[in-house]
């Protein structure tokens, strides 16, 4: 399976990735792409399991997962050995949390251009408790710290691991960076759920021409 070329995730539609983001997006795609491999890596499906169980815990937590969790000190808001900064942070969880993403599945759980609130559409549509979806995403939507926020992101990961659909894990690690500042995390959250909205299937519409198919 060929990743996508990150020259192709700027020019596809709707929010584009900033420099953290194309980070995150080359080493989500390297360790897809080996994880996808027939037959997979052992190194890379080992590499998914211990980065599992980082979900919620602070960067740093595995010396052995530098590979995939390092930040280049570009990318950083600030240098401080005393403290995590907020691009470790969103680096360690978007990486985390594709791990779980990708678990057991053989399809591509990193697909570039696919952003949170596109995938939640489509699961709204596509889940048996659509409800349950629509409370976690408005759980997640009114989260006022970052810890909570991570928690009913974890959830929402893995209905969509079940129900197959991807989301582009370099955006996600932009938005994370911006969810950690306070100022800028009702924007985030708005941002997500305009990209529900404008993605959100009309059943009414999808009602009426599968009854005027049958």
């Amino acid at each position: 399976m060929t990743a996508v070329s990150t020259d192709q995730a700027r020019k596809a539609p709707g929010r584009r990735r900033g420099k953290l983001g194309d980070h995150v997006a080359r080493i989500v795609s390297s360790l897809q792409a080996q994880v996808l491999r027939d037959p997979p890596r052992p190194e890379a499906v080992s590499a998914l399991a211990r980065l599992r169980r980082g979900i919620g815990r602070a960067p740093g937590f595995d010396y052995t997962l530098e590979t995939y969790l390092w930040v280049p000190d570009g990318l950083l808001d600030r240098r401080s050995a005393d403290r995590a900064d907020n691009a470790e942070y969103a680096v360690h969880d978007a990486v985390t949390l594709y791990a779980l993403h990708q678990q057991s599945r053989r399809e591509a759980m990193h697909v570039d251009g696919h952003g949170l609130g596109r995938a939640l559409a489509r699961l709204v549509h596509a889940s048996d408790g659509p409800d349950g979806v629509r409370r976690r995403f408005a759980a997640l939507g009114t989260a006022s710290t970052y810890t909570e926020g991570i928690y009913h992101l974890r959830s929402l990961v893995t209905m969509l691991r079940e129900h197959q659909f991807p989301i582009d894990y370099g955006l996600l690690a932009d938005d994370l960076r911006r969810l950690r500042q306070p100022t800028r995390r009702a924007d985030v959250q708005a941002a997500w759920g305009r990209e529900f909205f404008r993605n959100r299937i009309d059943e009414s519409t999808t009602q009426t021409q599968e009854e005027n198919a049958a």
